[in-house]
């Protein structure tokens, strides 16, 4: 389960984005994963608009499809509206570790502990935790660390791991044998983002 390192925040950039991951998915698999820069110009997913927010939308989209294997890409462009979403979600956590990490670390045990209500003190609390090991936290100002929270939550609202960003309950996660089987392949510790206990993941291992 490998992700970077260094906590980047640039999803600021871009929330899940479903609807152009899913465009971009269609077109990689007819034109392949290198040809996304020549994607973005024909405008079949931005239009011919451009400016600095669809430049920036476009290169924090191509980090995350450029994470997922080709099953996964497969099941992004053309599954059920749920699959599309984990697919969509677990692009973000292999490029975000500071998404993934709170999601592992915050989410996934309260859920494993029948907690299911996430509180600002959670947020606080992994912030500061993670201080030390990761010290560029400091180098970012209090408005971008806001600004992250805030897109986190949408994010994870917008895949499904909680059921509003104000509200903040954590939802219970299905995946389809489809979607299990490409984590499994690929790594099956990226099973922990949709918060199953490490019981069942040895279980679908074997």
């Amino acid at each position: 389960m490998s992700a970077n390192t260094k906590y980047l925040l640039s999803f600021t950039a871009a929330s899940l984005r479903l609807n152009e991951m899913v465009k971009f998915a269609r077109l990689v698999l007819g034109n392949g994963i290198n040809d996304l820069n020549e994607i973005k110009k024909s405008g079949e997913v931005f239009g011919s608009v451009k400016n600095r927010t669809t430049d920036r939308e476009f290169r924090e989209i191509k980090h995350r499809l450029k994470k997922l294997t080709q099953d996964q890409i497969e099941i992004l462009a053309h599954e059920d509206l749920l699959s599309q979403k984990q697919m969509a979600f677990l692009g973000v956590c292999k490029h975000y570790t500071f998404i993934r990490d709170f999601t592992v670390d915050i989410i996934r045990d309260k859920a494993l502990m029948f907690d299911y209500q996430i509180h600002e003190s959670d947020y606080n609390g992994f912030v500061n935790g993670k201080a030390d090991e990761h010290p560029e936290l400091e180098a970012f100002s209090e408005s971008t660390l806001k600004k992250a929270k805030q897109v986190m939550f949408r994010i994870l609202e917008q895949a499904g791991i909680i059921n509003s960003a104000v509200e903040k309950m954590i939802q219970p996660q299905i995946l389809q044998p489809r979607v299990i089987k490409s984590i499994l392949v690929d790594d099956p510790h990226w099973m922990k983002i949709f918060l199953l206990p490490d019981n069942d993941i040895r279980k679908l291992r074997h």
